[in-house]
């Protein structure tokens, strides 16, 4: 063997060795967290479903790879009616709480106060499911998540 094939073999070799290196590090590298918001602005009860399809999907999948994923779905305008105690999808948002407990239901206290504003009510008597967690606005929110890198999903 003449030393130019040699050092292609060499050369083959050394490359498969730091492929095999480069690909056993990247496993041992916890990967970054995947980070996804979901947009609900609308009062239309497949839209919630399939958002809650969505994040459903989203977090099995991650899961199953022991990925780091965070989900936030972000209830406002009309879609506020998804987390108040009439949401026509309340049993699955509490059995998503119950399988996912890390995963946000964000409810915007603006559209609260409008809702409360048109029913005559004060903001208190506009009853919120338990999974819900109060924000600000909504919009405000699902751009300062945005801004943080979130992936932002509007079915």
């Amino acid at each position: 063997m003449d030393r130019r094939s040699f050092n292609r073999g060499g050369t083959g070799l050394l490359a498969g060795l730091a492929g095999l290196f480069a690909s056993s590090a990247k496993a041992d590298t916890p990967s970054k967290a995947h980070r996804i918001v979901f947009q609900v602005s609308g009062g239309d009860t497949g839209v919630m479903a399939l958002v809650l399809n969505n994040a459903k999907n989203a977090l099995d999948y991650y899961n199953e790879r022991h990925e780091p994923v965070q989900i936030e779905i972000v209830a406002f305008g009309p879609g506020y009616s998804m987390l108040r105690d009439s949401s026509p999808v309340r049993g699955r948002i509490a059995e998503m709480r119950q399988k996912f407990p890390s995963i946000v239901f964000s409810a915007c206290q603006n559209s609260r106060r409008a809702v409360a504003h048109e029913e005559g009510k004060k903001i208190e008597e506009i009853v919120e499911l338990p999974e819900a967690t109060d924000v600000p606005a909504g919009v405000v929110r699902v751009n300062e998540l945005q801004e943080e890198g979130w992936s932002y999903i509007r079915p």
